[in-house]
């Protein structure tokens, strides 16, 4: 709501309750993981990533590679195989008008639509800006240094931008270190001056961010900061379906008190209902589209950053399942492995894997196997039926990735279930995808934005309304 607008609101007291496996299904749903995607398929294209992503607001991304990068590995949940290119064309395309994405902070470092990157524009609390301040007091003129060679020769990798500098500054050692750099593009990129061209062998290379988003969305207006954040909670609050004002602040990372007044506004407006759902502490929120299935048949592995089960504590509540990421915790004490999928079968998460893409030897690696019992008021999972389940999985995320083989090995209290099902199931067709994917073209600058004519603003994603504020008397 913008300043000095004054409104009667609504109460927003809930007045119906949904049930557990009501809001599961609704999540699940809301996730675009009702269903596995149609094995018989031709490859998921642009179009469909791009409704994916419009749907779901915003993707992590995450440097590990165990089996493939995290940004990936939601979409592939989703859609099923679709070519390395498609994805690489739409966050790093090499004409800024052919990009579908763009990197920024929301959920973490994420790819975002380009119609949500103004909704990010308003300053923000974030390391990064902190971080930027101590850095200028350190090292005067830095940044603007930064600025003026990627300006002059961009795009470059920090790295890049070092050699650039030393050469510059030759004789004057201890001027400063390439974490210095590092730290100057981060501020730079965190405040939104510069923007991710593309990455080469993951490591970012920077440009201007005029020379990477498209001229129109330059030209978009930047909501004030209670609209912005309403719209951001409304694409939260779709892509979640029903949600707490706590899992709505997690989504783009802000505050809870800031969610929770988004949120009320967007119950005044109609966009959202409050529910209560049993054994939850907090009253949740249920978006006005979503769908409230009678049941759903999910089947997906999910990588430690899907956003169905990234708020962990919502994943708790929703599935009775307790995750934690271990890829930091010492081998000796973890618990199911270092990077472990949960699986999801129908609404409920029934098993976890630890799974590893041997490229060398050309296998999709089974590491451990573990049955979850879920809620305590409900049936267990069938041993059997989930590993028949899973080894389906197992088998298209191997051929998705150009993987030959799906071992198992025998570590956990499914693995004899899943060893035979995946015997049963047989090899992965044969696939020429490498998931590490293609090196992505020679960047190519465009013309400056004032030569380029801008497109009309477009109404706030996610179906919040913008709010305009009522001159002041």
């Amino acid at each position: 709501m913008g300043a000095g607008t004054i409104r009667e609101v609504r109460s927003t007291a809930a007045t119906r309750t949904v049930s557990l496996a009501q809001a599961r299904r609704i999540a699940v749903a809301a996730q675009q993981l009702a269903a596995p995607p149609n094995p018989d398929a031709a490859p998921a294209g642009r179009a469909q990533l791009r409704r994916l992503v419009d749907r779901l607001g915003l993707l992590q991304i995450d440097s590990v590679n165990v089996v493939a990068r995290a940004h990936l590995l939601p979409v592939f949940a989703r859609l099923g195989r679709y070519p390395f290119e498609v994805f690489e064309q739409a966050a790093w395309p090499s004409r800024s008008r052919d990009r579908l994405l763009v990197e920024t902070w929301a959920h973490e470092a994420s790819l975002v639509p380009l119609a949500v990157h103004p909704l990010l524009r308003w300053p923000r609390r974030h390391w990064s800006t902190a971080a930027a301040q101590r850095l200028a007091e350190r090292h005067p003129g830095l940044p603007e240094r930064v600025l003026a060679v990627i300006a002059d020769s961009g795009p470059l990798s920090a790295g890049q931008v070092e050699k650039v500098l030393l050469g510059a500054s030759a004789g004057r050692s201890g001027w400063w270190e390439w974490s210095e750099t590092k730290r100057a593009c981060e501020a730079l990129f965190s405040a939104g001056l510069l923007g991710t061209a593309y990455r080469r062998g993951f490591e970012r290379h920077y440009d201007l961010i005029e020379r990477v988003l498209p001229p129109a969305v330059l030209a978009a207006p930047v909501p004030d900061r209670a609209d912005a954040q309403r719209a951001l909670v409304a694409i939260a609050a779709r892509a979640h379906g029903i949600a707490t004002a706590g899992d709505l602040a997690d989504y783009f990372r802000m505050g809870v008190a800031e969610a929770k007044a988004a949120a009320v506004d967007l119950v005044d407006d109609g966009i959202l209902e409050p529910v209560l759902v049993p054994g939850w502490r907090d009253p949740a929120y249920l978006h006005r589209e979503a769908r409230v299935p009678r049941r759903v048949a999910g089947r997906a592995l999910l990588c430690p950053f899907d956003p169905l089960i990234w708020t962990r504590p919502r994943t708790e509540r929703l599935f009775g399942v307790h995750y934690r990421i271990e890829i930091y915790t010492p081998e000796h004490k973890r618990v199911h492995g270092y990077y472990v999928f949960p699986f999801l079968l129908g609404d409920r998460l029934v098993a976890r894997f630890d799974l590893k893409a041997d490229r060398a030897a050309s296998r999709l690696l089974v590491r451990s196997s573990w049955l979850e019992t879920g809620p305590a008021d409900e049936p267990p999972p069938r041993p059997a039926e989930v590993a028949a389940a899973a080894a389906v999985e197992f088998r298209r995320m191997a051929r998705w990735l150009g993987l030959g083989a799906v071992e198992v090995a025998d570590r956990g209290d499914l693995w004899p279930a899943v060893r035979t099902a995946v015997a049963a199931a047989g090899p992965p067709e044969p696939s020429a995808q490498h998931s590490e994917g293609p090196e992505p073209p020679p960047h190519v600058p465009e013309a400056p934005p004032e030569l380029a004519e801008a497109l009309p603003p477009e109404p706030l994603p996610g179906g919040a309304p913008a709010r305009t504020s009522p001159a002041a008397p």
